[in-house]
């Protein structure tokens, strides 16, 4: 029993260290503190697929009440803020210099074709330089057309149409795009710090010049793995548990399932994490080398997480890959106990992956470190 205890209070003593390191130097402080935060607020509002405040050029070369009508759809949608007026001259160059990103002509025998039962036709002009945007911004008017056109044939048949379509959107009704991007952010943000508090940490004593005196301690190298790993861990759930607070308090993003599960999950993807920070600062001499080696981890973990493209949009052995990263699983957790209260099964069926990347990460770390204390 006194045996265990002396490692226990080994294992404090080191910890306390580790985390009074971390809050006395300034900078580590605003580190912490500061990053989140402001990255919390500029993805929130910047980072987004959504299609606002596109810039329209409308020449509508029709004098007749349906050229009109249209128009005013698209001036009362929120996706359209700026309409212009213009003639057929102006296309190109407007399109050309980025002043608008769609254009439209309206012909001059749109309305009478339309009084007449013939089919009349809108020319789309889109910006290919955006596909992406372009490719939106298309489906939108598209659906505002159809919507316009709708409304004539019911008009003329004078009769109610026998089959109605009503779109119901499950989980985010009114398809808000906050409630995507903060339930991933608490897996992208609360990945940051542990890793980076984590990477630097053997780092900054190889450079400093004390990892000799904890080589000389009482530790054995597996010991001063978990004293190092600890820490990362408990700061880690606390930048998460500040994220999703204030997802939740300041964006009001619904929690709906499960805080112990949510957690659960959480833990397993901080031990994770920490045990790819661990590795990086053990791999690097400096915390130069440390902060490339972050880089260069979190910029295709981002990527394959399905955070900004689908998985399944991949090909089929780039989806292989994603199978070991462990975002990819979070944020599959946190996206389904934020909005829809994700059951314990399907929680489980994302969980498992995370608890054998973290054995695996953790265990290979502390194989390879105690090689090169020996």
């Amino acid at each position: 029993m006194k045996k265990y205890l002396t490692k226990i209070n080994k294992l404090r003593a080191l910890i306390i260290k580790e985390v009074l390191t971390l809050f006395r130097d300034p900078r580590t402080r605003i580190i912490l503190i500061a990053p989140p935060i402001l990255q919390l607020v500029i993805f929130a509002f910047a980072v987004t697929l959504e299609v606002k405040n596109v810039s329209l050029l409308v020449c509508n070369l029709d004098k007749g009440k349906h050229g009109y009508e249209l128009i005013q759809r698209f001036s009362g949608s929120p996706t359209f803020a700026k309409i212009k007026f213009t003639d057929n001259d102006k296309f190109q160059k407007a399109i050309d210099n980025q002043k608008a990103m769609a254009a439209i002509n309206i012909p001059q025998d749109f309305s009478r074709n339309i009084n007449a039962g013939k089919k009349a036709s809108v020319q789309l002009i889109l910006d290919g330089r955006r596909s992406n945007v372009a490719q939106i911004i298309n489906g939108y008017v598209e659906r505002i057309v159809s919507n316009y056109n709708k409304e004539i044939q019911l008009k003329k048949s004078n009769t109610n149409s026998s089959i109605v379509i009503t779109t119901r959107n499950w989980f985010n009704e009114n398809l808000i795009y906050l409630w995507f991007t903060i339930p991933s952010l608490v897996g992208i943000l609360g990945m940051l710090v542990p890793l980076i508090i984590t990477s630097l940490s053997i780092a900054r004593e190889r450079e400093l010049g004390t990892f000799d005196q904890i080589l000389v301690s009482p530790l054995v190298p597996h010991e001063i793995l978990i004293g190092k790993t600890i820490p990362a861990i408990l700061i880690g759930m606390l930048e998460a548990s500040f994220i999703c607070a204030l997802g939740v308090m300041l964006f009001k993003v619904p929690f709906t399932g499960s805080v112990l599960l949510f957690y659960l999950a959480l833990f397993m993807f901080i031990i994770s994490i920490v045990g790819a920070g661990l590795f990086i600062s053990s791999l690097s001499k400096t915390q130069q080398q440390s902060v490339l080696g972050v880089f260069i981890f979190m910029v295709p973990v981002v990527t394959l997480s399905g955070y900004a493209a689908p998985v399944e949009n991949m090909p089929q052995w780039l989806q292989y890959v994603t199978s070991i990263n462990p975002l990819k699983y979070f944020l599959i957790i946190s996206k389904g106990i934020f909005l829809k209260d994700m059951p314990l099964a399907d929680v489980w069926t994302n969980t498992w992956p995370l608890l054998l990347i973290g054995i695996f990460t953790l265990s290979f770390t502390a194989w390879f470190c105690s090689k090169r204390l020996e």
